[in-house]
């Protein structure tokens, strides 16, 4: 798509896009790495072209939230090893984008989207920016998300937060990006960078992926280190990849992923291995019996239209389809109020952990309480549109050594985890799970706030810790939703080898057209 050029219909796009020989939208992981070695674009260029659609497209979007000054001599370093002939790293030369609750050691604060985290600028990379550097990719900059990963108010609006404003679908302005990981998703679809990652405590990462085109992976928690990561949940909380194929997924995975001594739960990481993309094979799915969690679907009538045109691809691909038509337990809710409480424990805990690392001259706030009497003195900014609430239900858990806690922990896991995903897989004898992610993007909403279309099945996965994956397809009413692919721990280069075969049978993703809106043709009534 041609984004000098202004489309009929209401489509607002960036004619201030400069001309270029090389055009990065659109332009894959593969493909970017290819014309590089190929001499058909450097590093510096691509740092320049990516720069310029994010100050066309920014100030509608509300995806980047900080510039990297450093990207443009990352980039000449990086088109200086690759003259000389130095061996190439997975992502070498490659611009990302990371969410601004991930550390690095570039000039940009790492503020959650929050004010009271404007000057936090501790100087270090976060261990998974370490390994991004290490593959050779170039950290563009910060993308914006959902005010503290969305973890502030139950009635918060996704993808807003004080410092970087509300991010905006690039499939039409006036719709949602979901969160928390809000910026990754709006940035990722409309080519602001080669990738994005993001992170995900309970749908943070496949939900933005799927409603804005995307292919998210919500690793096994413990693939990729938290370090020097704004927390939420120990138990729940991970980084992962996203991008606009399941072979960039793969690769963003493979250069992530890894142990880290200063994260216990990464104890298993490097037995699973980096490099994910090779293993990636269009026949992956043939034979390979597939769990449909029908009862899953059905709370939108066009994702239900894209499901089962979906099931249709897996079954052309070779998948022998199984359906599923009731959850392995009927307690209804159960795992949402056990949740709930592991993750206002962890919240307040993890929280306190990660602001004592700071610098205490940049950050004041050291606590969960300090964090409230901040939004507090400052409700105009911090809060114009919604409170605190589960900031504030979280700071009267009583610890991690609470009984109550840790009761709800291994009962949560136990449910979502053995008794639910593992009991599915092996009761209905198949390999993976699928699922719509959920419906699509809602109308940004500043009075009611989110408004989810279906739930789809994301929650059982995150609260066990183990792997999601959501590959587009297709679109609903002229926007993006998802197909989730869900096993058991560990089993990520499975999914994406599965999601792989369904994306190539399947091609169902479309660009972004940058609508102001969805126009379904409805005549104004007098």
């Amino acid at each position: 798509m041609n984004l000098r050029a202004l489309i009929a219909g209401g489509v607002l796009l960036a004619a201030a896009v400069p001309a270029a020989a090389y055009d990065v939208a659109e332009k894959s992981v593969v493909q970017i790495k290819a014309d590089l070695a190929a001499g058909k674009v450097t590093s510096v260029e691509l740092v320049r072209q990516y720069r310029a659609r994010i100050a066309a497209l920014n100030p509608k979007l509300h995806a980047v939230i900080a510039l990297n000054p450093n990207a443009a001599q990352a980039a000449q370093a990086a088109d200086a090893a690759r003259r000389a002939g130095k061996p190439q790293g997975a992502l070498a030369g490659v611009p990302i984008l990371i969410k601004d609750n991930i550390e690095s050691a570039d000039p940009m604060p790492t503020t959650a989207g929050s004010l009271a985290l404007a000057k936090n600028m501790p100087g270090r990379d976060a261990p998974l920016v370490a390994k991004l550097r290490a593959g050779g990719a170039i950290i563009l900059g910060k993308t914006n998300l959902s005010e503290w990963a969305n973890i502030r108010s139950t009635h918060s609006i996704s993808g807003w937060s004080a410092v970087g404003g509300q991010a905006r679908n690039p499939y039409a302005f006036d719709r949602n990006t979901c969160g928390s990981s809000a910026g990754s998703g709006a940035a990722g679809a409309a080519s602001l960078a080669a990738a994005t990652v993001g992170t995900e405590t309970d749908g943070s990462v496949t939900c933005p992926a799927a409603i804005n085109g995307l292919v998210g992976l919500k690793p096994t928690v413990g693939a990729i280190s938290r370090t020097y990561v704004v927390p939420i949940s120990h138990s729940q909380d991970t980084p992962g990849p996203m991008a606009r194929t399941v072979t960039d997924t793969a690769l963003l995975f493979g250069a992530m992923a890894g142990s880290d001594p200063a994260d216990p739960a990464t104890a298993r990481a490097d037995a699973i291995g980096t490099d994910f993309a090779s293993g990636l094979r269009p026949d992956a799915l043939k034979g390979v019996r597939v769990g449909v969690l029908r009862y899953a679907a059905g709370f939108h009538p066009a994702t239900d239209v894209a499901f089962d045109a979906a099931l249709a691809k897996l079954k052309q691909a070779g998948a022998v389809l199984v359906e599923i038509t009731k959850p392995p337990h009927d307690k209804d809710g159960e795992i949402g109020r056990l949740e709930q409480i592991v993750l206002m424990t962890e919240l307040k805990a993890d929280m306190a952990t990660y602001l004592a690392s700071t610098k205490a001259a940049d950050v004041p706030s050291r606590t969960l309480a300090d964090l409230i009497a901040f939004n507090t003195a400052h409700a105009a900014t911090e809060m114009p549109l919604f409170g605190q609430e589960l900031f504030e239900i979280a700071e009267q858990t009583k610890g991690l050594a609470d009984p109550a806690y840790l009761k709800a922990e291994a009962e949560a896991h136990r449910l979502a985890g053995p008794e639910g995903i593992d009991k599915l897989l092996a009761d209905n004898k198949v390999s993976v799970l699928v699922a719509p992610t959920l419906g699509p993007a809602w109308l940004i909403d500043p009075v009611l706030g989110d408004h989810f279309a279906g739930g789809g099945a994301g929650s059982p996965p995150a609260v066990a810790g183990y792997p999601h994956l959501t590959v587009p397809m297709g679109l609903a009413n002229g926007l993006p939703v998802g197909l989730s692919f869900i096993g058991t721990a560990w089993s990520d280069a499975a999914l994406l080898r599965y999601g792989y075969a369904y994306e190539q049978a399947a091609g169902a993703r479309q660009p972004p057209r940058y609508l102001q809106t969805i126009d379904y043709g409805i005549k104004a009534l007098n």
